[in-house]
């Protein structure tokens, strides 16, 4: 039987989070198309139904219904819909499994509406009616409940840092401790994507041999350390704003005045420009990127790149959170020609440069991971044109996307963060922890 939702009778009940700005966004879009070309979905498979543009029209179609007069009596004169089964349907598939919200169709909208933010809208209200994906909902429960979107063990991750202190402290031939744990007072709060002590635990010394090299002085937090907030993807305000109040309350606990965020692009956004309207207080502290902390160290001296660039080839993908919505975009690439003098852009790059196809969640829902892998094809064959042999990215999610290009479309390259290629040309004095 199909099931019938009431009108409803305020913002709440429906579960659109509608204010000025959503208002304008609802009544500009002049279907012109340019929004078309730039979404991966539909450059890929050709199908109406993935232009932002529709998408945008989906989320309208319910505000004229139940915001707008016309709507609300004359609904087949402007195109409103009601909040059925089918429409539910319809906006779980295209809104959750057709938009990793990369914002590449904002550059290119005429009118400049925000169509990530429309579909976060929407998303909103799937929130309301318990549809968020399996899969992207049980990421956020294991942050919630354990502290972590990978629910790793204290233990475990305590292990983890042992042995990735004694590998550093190996490599460089020193002694004493190199990855500080729940130490107070330190200037640095460093953050971790749970993928790192799951996954990548070389990104956790690569970071730490740079701030051994810096002289800097760091710690890492048991409690939280998670720099992921993936209630940002599932549009669960409430929920985005209890893990980003843990980090935030963390850095008070241990004293920090700066809290690095390690690699991650929708986690640097997710803190660093969206917690403090989730909170509705400004942070007493310091927020940067790691990629801005690394770049400040080399242009201060802080640090010394091996002055011999490699002749490898790299290129750089450039992270959709930290590049357009962060503005983070020149200094990967100075850090990165520092590196190497066989450099190459991917065509388009910076602003216009297209999404691996991993965010939005995309990476943790599992239902859709063909339609995934499809559209990946567009970054698949960015890679290639390069020539490169290594492809830097900032951010671990595009890592784990990347790593599975690498793998499906056969391009035989090496993936890395930026942390890594940085501590495999450090010049270390292991005398006193500076650089040469």
């Amino acid at each position: 039987m199909k099931k019938e939702y009431p009108l409803p009778h305020n913002d709440k009940e429906l579960g659109l989070p509608v204010d000025m700005r959503f208002r304008t966004w609802m009544n500009s879009c002049v279907h012109c198309g340019l929004c078309s070309d730039s979404c991966l979905y539909y450059r890929v498979m050709q199908d109406d139904r993935f232009i932002p543009a529709r998408k945008v029209e989906l989320v309208a179609s319910l505000y004229r219904r139940h915001y707008t007069f016309a709507g609300r009596y004359l609904p087949w004169l402007t195109g409103a819909r009601d909040l059925d089964d089918k429409m539910l349907e319809e906006m779980t598939d295209l809104l959750f499994g057709a938009c990793t919200m990369c914002g590449r169709c904002v550059v290119h909208c005429s009118i400049g509406v925000d169509i990530p933010a429309v579909v976060r809208a929407g998303r909103a209200m799937l929130v309301q009616r318990d549809l968020v994906p399996a899969t992207l909902q049980s990421t956020v429960d294991a942050a919630l409940k354990s502290g972590n979107n990978m629910a790793i063990a204290t233990e475990d991750l305590l292990d983890t840092l042992s042995w990735m202190e004694e590998e550093l402290a190996d490599e460089l031939g020193v002694d004493h401790p190199l990855i500080p744990v729940d130490q107070p007072g330190k200037r640095v709060l460093y953050t971790l994507n749970p993928r790192e002590p799951m996954f990548y635990p070389l990104s956790i010394a690569a970071m730490a041999k740079i701030f051994y090299a810096a002289g800097e002085e760091w710690t890492l937090s048991t409690k939280m350390y998670d720099v992921t907030n993936y209630a940002f993807f599932t549009a669960n305000f409430d929920e985005a704003a209890t893990i980003a109040l843990r980090l935030a309350d963390e850095m008070i606990r241990l004293q920090a005045s700066c809290c690095v965020l390690a690699e991650c692009g929708h986690g640097s956004r997710a803190f660093r420009w969206e917690a403090p309207n989730y909170l509705k207080q400004h942070f007493v502290f310091d927020v940067e990127t790691s990629v801005e902390r690394i770049y400040r160290y080399l242009k201060e001296g802080k640090i010394t790149i091996n002055p011999e660039k490699t002749e490898e080839r790299y290129t750089l993908h450039d992270p959709c959170n930290l590049v357009r919505s962060g503005g983070v975009i020149h200094r990967q690439r100075e850090i990165i020609q520092a590196i190497t003098k066989n450099f190459v852009e991917m065509t388009p790059c910076g602003t216009d440069g297209f999404c691996c196809g991993g965010g939005g969640g995309q990476l943790a829902m599992s239902e859709y991971n063909e339609r995934r892998m499809k559209i990946a094809q567009v970054k698949a064959d960015q890679i290639k044109q390069t020539g490169a042999t290594t492809v830097v990215t900032p951010c671990h999610n595009c890592v784990d996307q990347l790593v599975q290009i690498n793998s499906h479309y056969r391009l035989g390259v090496q993936i890395k963060t930026l942390a890594e290629v940085v501590a495999d040309a450090l010049l270390v004095d292991t005398s006193n922890g500076n650089n040469v």
